[in-house]
């Protein structure tokens, strides 16, 4: 967690990553040329076609290549959010695109080589230049919207408001996995967005912000995690449905790749770190050794995948159906769980402390840890009926 004395981030960095600026599609693709169309591959598993997902086929929303836009799909004539969210979407994702170049430049190595905050925190999720780096992106993005009150983020101690007639309310965490990425590991930038409760306004500052960001899950009206990967995928859910969007690099839009993604009901992967295997309940350990073994409810043998990167086993959780976990308690509810958990439900899958519903939990601090399971309905109402799920002994570990 970053303290209110962190140096800014041209204190902490030498060089300014270079941006790339995005061409428009009418610059790449001018009207008056008929047959240019842009193409693009296949991403993320899907077969990468021209969506006409919004309706008539007639319909300008879906821009003149057949591919759909990220601010074209929520826009009027598409499912038509308010002015004031598709305006913060539209800085979000300009966010996101920044973090993306950064994460993918040559300058990162140096950048995460320095030592400068290493005395901020002492424990394994201290933050790092990057993590700094993005957050700082991040809360200029949410600045210069005109459209936030309060930002709740996984590298600060405490909100940082606003302004008064923000309409919204965005908790993040900026840069999850970033203590891997020397090795090329996929990251993600994980938020969730609430609307300002405007029954606060009246109460102090410091006192409002916190309030604000301290809000039940159930009250969520967006989530999203941006996976920075071989590509880079935003998975959104405005609640009704999860949507997927790949950014094409050569436009810079987040283009529509599936229009309403669905966890399948059942797996056959469960991703969590086993090397932790002798400090788990008993009741994980028996779900664990018989799905492994292929005893449990779904009479194959399932496989271990583990990144180690919350967003990236979260993402093939969704494609291939399973459960992603971490049984201890060290995931934040606020910034971690219930954006991903309101993703994942959306998707027709659950997320659980093990025992309770995740957007049913009420914060009472804003970097409350607990345990996070999330995964297909089938498999997390077998894990969940062993009981003795959560981890509450951390050998090795200070949280």
């Amino acid at each position: 967690m970053q303290s209110a004395a962190t140096p800014t981030l041209y204190q902490l960095v030498s060089f300014r990553p270079k941006l790339r600026t995005f061409p428009s599609k009418s610059q790449l693709c001018p009207l008056e040329a008929p047959f240019c169309r842009l193409r693009m591959a296949s991403v993320s598993g899907f077969g990468l076609r021209p969506l006409k997902a919004l309706g008539d086929s007639s319909s300008s929303s879906a821009s003149d290549d057949g591919f759909v836009t990220l601010i074209e799909y929520v826009g009027e004539e598409g499912i038509n959010l308010k002015d004031d969210l598709v305006v913060l979407l539209g800085h979000i994702q300009y966010a996101c695109k920044r973090i993306a170049a950064l994460v993918a430049s040559p300058f990162n190595y140096s950048l995460g080589k320095q030592s400068a905050l290493a005395s901020v925190c002492s424990d394994r999720d201290s933050p790092k230049p990057l993590d700094i780096v993005s957050n700082e992106i991040i809360l200029s993005s949410l600045q210069k919207s005109g459209k936030v009150a309060v930002m709740a983020s996984e590298e600060n101690d405490t909100p940082t408001w606003i302004r008064d007639d923000g309409p919204y309310v965005v908790v993040t965490d900026p840069l999850d996995g970033s203590r891997n990425i020397d090795a090329s590991i996929p990251t993600g930038t994980i938020f969730g967005i609430y609307k300002r409760l405007e029954e606060l306004d009246s109460l102090p500052t410091e006192e409002k912000a916190t309030l604000n960001s301290l809000q039940s899950g159930s009250k969520l009206i967006a989530a999203a995690y941006v996976l920075y990967s071989s590509a880079t995928v935003l998975c959104i859910t405005f609640g009704s449905g999860t949507q997927t969007f790949t950014l094409d690099h050569s436009t810079g839009d987040f283009i529509l790749t599936n229009p309403s993604i669905k966890i399948p009901p059942r797996g056959q992967i469960y991703s969590v770190n086993d090397a932790r295997y002798f400090d788990w309940p008993e009741g994980l350990r028996q779900y664990i050794d018989t799905v492994r073994q292929g005893k449990g409810r779904y009479p194959k043998k399932y496989s271990a995948r583990y990144i180690c990167s919350l967003v990236a086993d979260l993402h093939r959780t969704l494609l291939y159906g399973g459960v992603a976990m971490n049984p201890r308690d060290h995931l934040r509810l606020v910034y971690e769980a219930n954006p991903l958990s309101f993703i994942v439900e959306q998707a027709g899958g659950r997320g659980s402390d093990g025992k309770n519903r995740i957007l049913s939990l009420q914060p009472v601090k804003l970097h409350q840890r607990l345990p996070l399971f999330m995964g297909s309905v089938e498999d997390m109402a077998e894990l969940e009926s062993y009981e003795d799920i959560q981890q509450k002994v951390n050998p090795g570990y200070e949280v």
